[in-house]
């Protein structure tokens, strides 16, 4: 499949939670009649909306977007599930003459999209659902301290790799790092990386961000969502959901449900601002503060630069 970008690198735009990626990709979309792609692992879920941030339908109006609800709220999404989505996203631009720029800040599908991922084979469905039941109640810093004893190499991953590595060590006897190893790959794809960071100004934005969603009806949402999706649903993982919906059950109050979701957002953010600073190749990364009067400016100088 053709990777839509004729021989120019990919453009990607990156950074932590709030940072203000969204606003910046929005400005160089519409300047270059460009598809955006959304690299958000939360934002792949339908009716999971305000929490994670999704564009409005007047943005999506405005500037196609792919990427964003691709999946029930009770199904497992995977890396490699949405980076054939992205790929088509790529070859879909191609044919209609647009540019893509992927946009989030999912750094697991930013590499596994840059540097495929290789195919694993499927595991028995029966055995996966039953440890999947039992590992679903783990707390993630138990799935970390499991897989820091069976698979040490990707003990750092979020909660969802962590699960697969265990699924597969506990199920076929392999380190999911071992078959990593070991098979073939896809070419990887050339990418200039455009990292938004507002440095110090980041915990001030994460309020922000979090008041205006409750501005715009996130409780409401919630409230909805709790009639309608299963408990546990993986879609519940998204930041600061299962804490608003211990508030709408009237198990915490608002003031205590607020803080507890800014502690998430902010820890949350400490781990994206930790892995794109190990794991982008630094020669093609260009950071940007959006709070610069010349952000416009030098974003615009960094499209231009990967042509």
């Amino acid at each position: 499949m053709s990777d839509g970008l004729d021989g120019a690198k990919l453009r990607i735009i990156c950074g932590p939670t709030a940072a203000g990626k969204s606003a910046i990709a929005m400005m160089l979309a519409e300047r270059f009649d460009a598809m955006i792609v959304s690299a958000d692992s939360r934002q792949v879920y339908r009716r999971f909306d305000i929490g994670t941030a999704k564009p409005s339908l007047a943005e999506r109006a405005r500037i196609l977007h792919r990427g964003i609800d691709l999946a029930e709220p009770e199904e497992r999404y995977s890396a490699a599930l949405w980076t054939e989505l992205a790929r088509d996203a790529l070859a879909e631009a191609q044919q209609t003459g647009q540019t893509p720029v992927v946009v989030g800040g999912t750094g697991f599908y930013i590499r596994a999209l840059t540097f495929p991922l290789f195919e694993a084979e499927p595991l028995d469905p029966v055995r996966r659902s039953a440890l999947a039941r039992l590992m679903g109640e783990w707390k993630t810093g138990e799935l970390r301290r499991w897989c820091a004893e069976i698979d040490p190499r990707v003990a750092h991953s979020g909660r969802t790799q962590l699960l697969r590595a265990l699924e597969t060590a506990f199920l076929t006897g392999v380190r999911i790092s071992t078959m990593r190893d070991l098979a073939p790959r896809r070419k990887a794809i050339p990418a200039t990386y455009l990292v938004i960071d507002p440095a110090e100004g980041l915990p001030a934005r994460i309020v922000q961000r979090i008041h205006a969603m409750l501005d715009a009806g996130w409780l409401e949402e919630v409230r909805d969502l709790d009639t309608r999706v299963a408990e546990d649903a993986v879609a519940w993982n998204a930041t600061g959901y299962a804490v608003m919906r211990e508030h709408a059950r009237s198990r915490l109050s608002l003031e205590e449900a607020i803080d507890r979701v800014i502690i998430q957002t902010r820890q949350y953010a400490k781990r994206q601002r930790t892995w794109f600073r190990h794991q982008l190749p630094g020669k093609y990364v260009t950071t940007l503060d959006p709070r610069s009067a010349n952000a416009g400016a030098e974003a615009i100088a960094w499209w231009k630069a990967a042509a």
